[in-house]
């Protein structure tokens, strides 16, 4: 989607980076938000006409004897808003939505995620699969695996590294500092080496 309209909880979504000779571009914010309240955030987004995205999966649960399958966030506390800066200070100032930057420790200013970044994290997180799994960034080095990307099944599209998580060969998405999702098991046969530059150096490019 050209990422106009309300908040996606959808599979494969289309993200682009509008961008327009000396006015501001819409980026995504990585928002950190209190006491797990990310989808009243989302609610609140989504009736202002702001994309976000929450990461979330299907996970099963007993409830009076009978197994449930419900919809629920992935990781807490982590909204994703795509939103030109400007408005996303106003909104911060005008909201009483508990909500924080979360910032670079490095320059101290609010973290964004480069465009393609974010395209490749929702491709697989936006599937919704019960069995992804979510990895903290810090833990493993990804760097050594193979950069990949899956040419077809439900996560076509998206780039990522190709390593053993848990005994299955996984792509892992890593949004840089953040969070990190792994596929489902994906055969050697749905995957092409890519040698293309990274998505953060791609999108610094522009």
């Amino acid at each position: 989607m050209a990422l106009r309209s309300a908040c996606s909880t959808f599979a494969h979504v289309e993200v682009r980076t509008v961008i327009k000779k000396g006015r501001e571009k819409e980026v995504w914010f990585a928002i950190r938000v209190t006491y797990h309240r990310e989808l009243k955030v989302k609610e609140d987004l989504e009736s202002r006409g702001i994309t976000c995205f929450v990461p979330m999966q299907y996970r099963r649960e007993e409830r009076n004897g009978v197994m449930l399958k419900r919809l629920v966030p992935s990781v807490h506390n982590l909204i994703f808003v795509y939103i030109k800066p400007s408005d996303m200070a106003e909104y911060k100032k005008t909201s009483d939505m508990p909500i924080r930057y979360i910032m670079n420790r490095e320059t101290h200013k609010p973290i964004t995620v480069p465009t393609r970044e974010m395209e490749n994290f929702i491709k697989v997180a936006g599937t919704f699969e019960e069995k992804l799994i979510y990895l903290n960034p810090d833990l493993g080095d990804f760097a050594k695996g193979e950069r990949v990307r899956i040419i077809g099944g439900m996560f076509a599209g998206a780039e990522g590294v190709f390593v053993r998580v848990k005994g299955d060969r996984r792509v892992v998405v890593n949004v840089e500092g953040l969070v990190a999702v792994a596929t489902t098991f994906v055969h050697p046969s749905m995957i092409e080496k890519i040698t293309d530059p990274e998505p953060n150096q791609l999108d610094n490019a522009l």
